[in-house]
């Protein structure tokens, strides 16, 4: 189970040569929709429609199948932008509650140069230079159970935000 800060648009295209293996991505429905791009979206994102309970259950059935069967899933916690100004904004509980389901140890991934190469307030405006991905530790979930959902969310979160604060 990969994580990942979400900062820009540029997170979701540096996360492919990045991340070395077989990994599916979970994305927005929303963005299946757009001409041309929604169409390779569609291919190699599991989608998710937050709004509707269905679809996160679908979502959360074939993230359970590729981590038990194919590869890896790679999940931005915050959900979406962190548009906040803070390092990291709230983690959502679905990546943690998925790792500790299937017994995956999480990995966090940190993009800190995201950002100032594509800021999400101007999605028109590309800026060149290095995106470096930086890889901490993974954390166990080895004697987790589900109680211990809360605990292992906030590692994860404190983890990542430590090492962003470097940036």
């Amino acid at each position: 189970m990969i994580v990942a800060n979400h900062i820009s648009y540029l997170d979701t295209i540096v996360i492919f040569p990045a991340l070395p293996g077989y990994f599916r991505v979970l994305g927005k429905k929303e963005f299946a929709r757009i001409p041309l791009v929604g169409f390779i979206y569609k291919q190699i994102v599991i989608l998710v429609d937050r709004s509707n309970n269905v679809s996160r259950a679908i979502s959360m059935r074939l993230m359970w199948r590729v981590l038990r069967k194919e590869g890896n899933v790679m999940i931005f916690p915050e959900g979406t932008f962190n548009e906040t100004g803070a390092p990291l904004k709230s983690f959502y509980d679905g990546a943690f509650r998925l790792a500790l389901t299937t017994g995956t140890d999480v990995l966090p991934v940190l993009f800190p140069d995201t950002l100032r190469r594509w800021h999400y307030s101007a999605w028109w405006k590309l800026w060149p230079g290095k995106n470096r991905a930086v890889f901490l530790p993974p954390i166990s979930v080895r004697e987790l159970t589900m109680n211990d959902l809360p605990e292992l969310k906030d590692r994860v979160y404190k983890a990542m935000e430590a090492e962003l604060m470097k940036y």
